[in-house]
Order: C-alpha cells, then structure tokens, then sequence
C-alpha cells in the first residue's frame, strides 16, 4: 500500500470530503484522510494522507493559520457569508480601535463553536441540528489559543483582512462575531484562505488534478519527529513489532521515525531507553 501525504489546495465551493471523493477517483485508492476539515466557503491548504499515511494524520502539527476576510454591520445565523444576514447597526470605528479589539484575542481564550459546525454534542452535528431547526443542546465553550493576530487591511467603512496564527480546534468565525461585538456593529466571515497547516504552506499546495500523485510528500520529511535510521536486522525486529532497545537521549514518551530504505517503519515511542512500537509500517 503507498504511503505519503498532499498537501492539496481546497478550492472555494468544494467540501473537504469532495476532495477526498476525487483523490479517490484520480489515485484509485480507498484509503485517504484529511487533517483540519475546511467549510465549503473557505479555501487554501487541505492535509491529506493517502494509504498508509492515513494513519499519520495524527501526528501532524497542529497550528494553522489564516486570511480572514470580515463584513462589518451585520451578522448571519452560520457566521459566514452563506447564512441569512441581519443587520445591526453601521460601523462606526476608525483603524486604531480595531486593532485594539484583535489584540484582546492574543494568547489563550476560550471561545464558543459556532451553531453550524461539525461539533458533536451526543453524537450528532450541531451543524445537523441547526439544518434541521432542530432544539440546539448548550454549547459549551472551548480552549484555544491565539499565536498571532493582526490587521492586513482595513477597508473602511465596513470592510477588513486579518491574519490569524492559532491552535487545532479554533473557530475564525466564531472569533469574526466576537470582534464585531466588541465594535457593537456585528460582523461575520465573508472570506477565509487557510495559509499554513503545520508544515504545508500555501505556496507549496496544488489543485487536484489527474498528475497530483507526483507531488507526493515522504511522511519522513513531513513529521516533526527525530529520525534513527534502521539496519537490516533492526528492520526485521521493528516489522514484527518487537522493541528495540537502543543507545538514544530522550525523555519518556518521547516519539522517534523509524526509517528503513528511506521509508518510515514505525513510529516508536522512548520507554527507559527501549523504544516500543506505536504504529508499524510494513514496507513492499
């Protein structure tokens, strides 16, 4: 089974499982996840993991970053440009004051997911719920954390570009409406172009099309975690998902990339000086 990752550009329009419905099609591969899922309005970087890779996704760094485009004025039942807008009053802020409201979302906060999310309260979507005019259960908030935020442009009276620097789980959104709340004049997400996921950036990323196989990514040079590179009998222990005691500074728990041929075997994990397999990779 192959085993690499894409980093795939998300057009506007699609769902992130429309992407992976075509990969499908085009790799004539079964197997094939995506990281971070994308709303059909957004746009930019999509990690994908084909085959065996599929299992790694885990495994990938977890920071995105974002251009969030911002309408002023008014708000929309999904936060975003798709949904019904209502106005709230004209905006009514000069530059300096709203940089000063992007500052208050530096660093950890805690942030409530927006109704049309893929959230799961009890087993179903809130975003299913919502469809549905279903009764939304309480949801509660989340903890994420804000790297970097800041104002690209400022289209006055009523217009904005951010970009944002944040951790897995942060809804850009949700943090569009409660910039508007601090400006009192509503605001809502009318563009979105995620730039970076981990370590896919934007200028590397590719449409899908029928040749994107031949951008594939060897997960060894995707994940972030130290190498140690196998000989032939170390190879034949780690395959059948025996230990490997080896000569290696670490903390516990810490993860290593087995490698083998240039090809990952195993992620390990550091136990005392013995490194216990996690996940194992068996090569052709």
């Amino acid at each position: 089974m192959p085993m690499y990752f894409l980093n795939v550009y998300k057009e506007k329009g699609m769902t992130s499982f429309d992407v992976i419905h075509k990969l499908r099609k085009i790799l004539n591969i079964k197997k094939i996840g995506h990281s971070g899922t994308l709303d059909p309005l957004a746009q930019g970087v999509l990690q994908i993991g084909v085959g065996g890779a599929s299992r790694l996704l885990e495994y990938l760094d977890e920071d995105k970053s974002y251009k969030a485009q911002i309408k002023f004025g008014y708000t929309t039942d999904t936060l975003d440009d798709e949904g019904e807008k209502k106005f709230i009053s004209a905006p009514d802020f000069n530059e300096e004051r709203l940089i000063c409201a992007l500052e208050k979302f530096k660093g950890k906060i805690s942030q409530i997911p927006p109704e049309y999310s893929a959230v799961k309260i009890g087993g179903k979507k809130l975003c299913d719920l919502a469809r549905a005019n279903k009764t939304l259960p309480e949801i509660k908030p989340r903890n994420v954390e804000i790297f970097e935020i800041k104002l690209i442009k400022f289209s006055t009276p009523d217009e904005a570009e951010i970009f944002i620097h944040c951790s897995k789980g942060t809804y850009v959104r949700s943090i569009v409406r409660d910039i508007g709340e601090i400006l009192g004049c509503g605001a809502y997400m009318s563009g979105l172009v995620r730039t970076k996921a981990g370590n896919f950036k934007i200028e590397d990323s590719k449409k899908i099309s029928p040749d994107i196989e031949k951008y594939a990514i060897n997960p060894i040079f995707a994940l972030n975690f130290r190498k140690i590179q196998l000989n032939e009998n170390e190879y034949k222990k780690v395959i059948n998902g025996n230990p490997l005691k080896y000569g290696i500074s670490g903390k516990n728990g810490e993860k290593f990339m087995l490698i083998y041929n240039d090809t990952l075997v195993s992620i390990a994990n550091l136990s005392d000086n013995i490194l216990k397999m996690e996940k194992v990779f068996k090569t052709e």
